[in-house]
């Protein structure tokens, strides 16, 4: 018997609706929905929770095939994380660009070094193209650290597209208008994302 067949045997063995099992597990319905049906399995601590519910082993609950399976998706679920994690804080400190001097600027003859807060002397659509852009990076990478838990398709298919994107314009950016600092900084970034992008594929 396969793991949906002996969720659904155990739950209703005890009387439950798929909402009450939900409620007892702190999952959603929907999730349940998922595990009876086959179309997916409970995460290791679910199925830890599942099995004390139900006073089974989790040998009992799986076969071995099941087993691996499971293994794979939460091993799969580990490195997403990372990954998501290793982007997001990529992406939150490009915020020390407003801070620490990266960007080069004029004065007297000589190029001096100043943070972006700081810069002048540049025509007003180019300052505002760079604060729009280190922006735009430093959101990306807080929503990216806030919707790790996010499962809805069009977010876990652009998440790591769009932060790529956003880091190679920048890097783009910085080239074209001479800044070689900020420049050598996203392009590391970006570096490290696609290394990280392609152990994925």
């Amino acid at each position: 018997m396969e793991f949906n067949e002996k969720l659904q045997e155990l739950r209703k063995q005890k009387g439950l609706t798929q909402e009450e099992l939900a409620e007892a597990l702190f999952v959603s319905r929907t999730a349940i929905s998922k595990w009876e049906s086959g179309r997916g399995y409970p995460n290791i601590d679910s199925l830890k929770a599942t099995a004390k519910f139900f006073s089974v082993t989790i040998d009992e609950l799986l076969s071995g095939d099941e087993m691996l399976v499971l293994a794979e998706e939460d091993n799969k679920q580990r490195e997403n994380h990372i990954r998501d994690l290793v982007f997001g804080l990529l992406d939150i400190s490009v915020a020390m660009f407003f801070f620490l001097p990266f960007f080069g600027q004029e004065a007297g003859g000589l190029i001096e070094e100043v943070s972006l807060l700081n810069l002048s002397g540049i025509s007003p659509w180019l300052k505002i193209t760079y604060f729009s852009v280190v922006i735009g990076i430093v959101i990306w990478g807080i929503l990216t650290l806030a919707l790790q838990n996010c499962h809805k398709p069009f977010w876990i298919k652009c998440k790591n597209n769009v932060s790529l994107i956003l880091n190679a314009l920048g890097a783009l950016l910085f080239i074209i208008s001479s800044q070689p600092y900020a420049a050598v900084f996203l392009f590391i970034f970006l570096m490290i994302k696609v290394l990280m992008f392609i152990k994925k594929r």
